[in-house]
């Protein structure tokens, strides 16, 4: 059923490593109404997803191409080195890209780094997926650079991983079409930036905000700067306070003295 009468949903797309369950899990618990659906899609394919109107909003990897689509960053993530356990690697606690000199480094088709210049040794082939990557790591073909939460996603008993300290990083954003932001992704928005169930949210935030509060509105206005002071303390003090006790210049206040007798 398509129109008006439709029953609202929400389709969330997400690449590989990243774990929305947390989102979702408070999306239901405010949303129950309004079904909440997951798309898994490959690390390069979730911009052209959101473009075709296969879902409303994903979780990718920045950068995104293009000005139609509109993404929040969330979160950067550590940058590691997949190795076997006994490799020489795994006695250190962490490296820097220049010890992967003489490594063979694999670099897989749905690579999530953006590499200005490859590390180490190229592979004679590159691997299709970073999971067909990890296989070869496992073989002792090479080893593997990619963001941590790809290391945890295809983990093994047989292999390890050590951060590397200069390495480019993966950045993780919330992206939507820009010109599709439905009631849905608003809310889905303010559930990722951490809104609570009662603080204004987009669609209806951004009008409240613009009106002063009825209490804020009856409040003069406060002065600032020099002239609060100066208002604060000068001006009424002048009017009917030291200076008017004392007597201007010119003779306002009388003189004392004896009192005139009378006629």
């Amino acid at each position: 059923m398509t129109g008006p009468e439709a029953t609202p949903s929400f389709r969330l797309a997400y690449v590989p490593g990243v774990t929305p369950a947390k989102w979702v899990r408070i999306w239901n618990e405010r949303l129950p109404d309004i079904p909440l659906t997951l798309v898994q899609v490959p690390a390069h394919g979730a911009q052209e997803l959101l473009r075709a109107g296969d879902a409303d909003a994903g979780f990718l990897r920045l950068p995104v191409e293009g000005t139609d689509l509109s993404a929040i960053p969330l979160y950067t993530e550590t940058t590691v080195v997949v190795v076997p356990k006994d490799h020489l690697i795994a006695a250190v606690d962490e490296l820097s890209v220049a010890e992967l000199a003489d490594e063979i480094v694999l670099h897989p088709m749905d690579d999530a780094l953006p590499w200005e210049r490859l590390p180490g040794r190229p592979a004679l082939e590159r691997p299709a997926t970073t999971a067909d990557a990890v296989e070869l790591v496992a073989a002792g073909i090479g080893v593997l650079v990619v963001p941590q939460s790809l290391a945890r996603l295809h983990h093994r008993k047989d292999l390890t991983y050590r951060p590397l300290t200069d390495a480019p990083e993966s950045r993780v954003a919330l992206s939507w079409p820009q010109e599709k932001t439905t009631d849905q992704v608003e809310d889905f928005i303010g559930i990722v930036r951490g809104r609570t169930v009662n603080s204004s949210r987009g669609r209806a935030g951004a009008a409240s905000a613009a009106q002063p509060k009825a209490k804020d509105r009856d409040k003069p206005k406060r002065a600032s700067g020099a002239g609060a002071g100066k208002g604060a303390r000068g001006g009424a003090a002048r009017s009917g306070g030291a200076k008017g006790a004392r007597g201007a210049k010119g003779g306002a206040a009388p003189k004392r003295g004896r009192p005139r007798r009378r006629p």
